[in-house]
């Protein structure tokens, strides 16, 4: 399978192919509207202005697997983050990323991209005692995904190349799309 096998629900009742993105480099990120990385939302829209005519997509799939974190309808979301961050890039239906429910596009950026750590920043060091305190040891080290506004990161082959914890600088993040586009 690849990443072109896969859709997600779109807040109209209907499914986006990923294959209407193939040759196209895409940031797959679960997000949320109530957590200390909302804020996200404004360098991923910058991002998407800056490249999207030159071949980026950005994937929103709200998530509210996290602390509840995603309150509110589809069209709730999406008002506030048109309202909030002016963001143009395409917002899924909110949907599960880990567990039974989990879309299976999930599955397969998972197996792509396994969790690797935080990082030694000052923000991931506190989401990983945060995540340690919350849950298991082993859910620390396994490859679900951990927080909101996780983001894979594909280029225009379909090739998962990169997975970004909420914890990563974003600046690092332009970097690396920068780099595929």
């Amino acid at each position: 399978m690849s990443i072109y096998d896969y859709s997600v629900p779109t807040v109209d009742g209907g499914e986006l192919s990923l294959k209407e993105y193939e040759g196209k480099v895409m940031l797959i990120v679960n997000t949320a509207t109530g957590c200390g990385f909302t804020p996200q939302y404004k360098p991923l829209e910058e991002m998407y202005e800056k490249y999207h005519e030159k071949g980026l997509e950005i994937i929103d799939i709200p998530c509210n697997q996290f602390m509840g974190q995603a309150p509110g309808t589809d069209e709730e979301i999406h008002q506030f983050c048109t309202l909030k961050y002016n963001t143009k890039f395409p917002q899924m239906k909110k949907s599960e990323v880990n567990g039974e429910n989990a879309l299976p596009l999930y599955g397969y950026l998972k197996s792509q991209q396994g969790f690797k750590g935080f990082g030694m920043s000052v923000k991931g060091m506190a989401m990983k005692a945060m995540i340690k305190k919350m849950y298991s040891n082993e859910f620390l080290k396994s490859p679900e995904i951990k927080w909101n506004f996780t983001k894979f990161l594909v280029d225009r082959q379909g090739n998962v190349v990169a997975r970004f914890e909420p914890s990563e600088d974003m600046g690092k993040v332009e970097e690396a799309v920068a780099k595929l586009i």
